[in-house]
């Protein structure tokens, strides 16, 4: 199968003294690196030599089936969430915030949808969430959510990459993490000012500042902290 190149924002630069712009740093990136080249996934590049079907519910982590399926689960939920906002931003909002969230709502959207068209009969169903401990009026509570998701997805995809079995599947999550890690650097700047990625702030989530070591959780630890907001019962083994 092949996934068309999604462009979710023009490219806009802003260069000042060879450095680029904070405020345009996730519009820059072009926010959405999965292109056509990097993400043509061929029937022959199967995730398991038997075709799967899953019951809708199950995260078998035997194979890279199971750690797509988890990115999946993680996608649902942050897809789900910035349409949530997007429907009715809080009013303190600024015009960039509301422009920013809306450009990472398509990333998710975008993110989401490829890796539904990617597992096909092998992934999860269309789980449903439960957003109700977050105050969507109230802007503070709307970015301190996000910085969770976010920071919580970056650990998650880079914690999960160490048991890849597959070249490709590399390939793939580390092309998506790297999106999902400008989403956080930005986010994590709207909570606390100037603040771009500080990885001591991170240690909780596996970051090792001295090292440069980005947050790194197994999924293990990530599945209970989203737990409250994931109401589809979810059955993993394997793991």
């Amino acid at each position: 199968m092949e996934i068309s190149n999604y462009e979710a924002v023009e490219s806009r630069t802003s260069f000042s003294a060879g450095k680029l712009q904070r405020r345009h740093f996730l519009k820059f990136t072009g926010a959405f690196v999965l292109t056509t080249g990097v993400l043509s996934c061929k029937k022959d590049k199967s995730l398991s030599s038997k075709p799967q079907i899953n019951d809708g519910s199950t995260i078998d982590f035997k194979d890279d089936t199971g750690i797509f399926n988890y990115i999946y689960v993680l996608e649902q939920l942050e897809a789900a969430f910035y349409a949530k906002v997007s429907a009715a931003y809080p009013s303190a909002f600024t015009a960039t915030q509301t422009s920013f969230f809306n450009d990472i709502s398509l990333h998710e959207i975008a993110h989401r949808e490829f890796l539904k068209n990617f597992l096909v009969e092998a992934g999860i169903g269309n789980l449903d969430f439960d957003f109700s401990s977050i105050d969507f009026t109230n802007a503070t509570a709307v970015l301190t959510a996000a910085k969770t998701f976010e920071d919580l997805g970056v650990a998650a995809y880079n914690g999960v990459l160490a048991i890849a079995q597959q070249s490709f599947t590399l390939t793939i999550l580390s092309q998506i993490v790297s999106v999902e890690a400008r989403h956080a650097a930005w986010v994590r700047g709207q909570v606390i000012t100037n603040d771009f990625a500080d990885l001591n702030a991170l240690s909780a989530l596996g970051a090792v500042d001295a090292n440069g070591l980005d947050a790194a959780l197994t999924p293990d630890k990530v599945l209970p902290q989203l737990s409250k907001y994931i109401k589809t019962p979810l059955k993993v083994i394997n793991l």
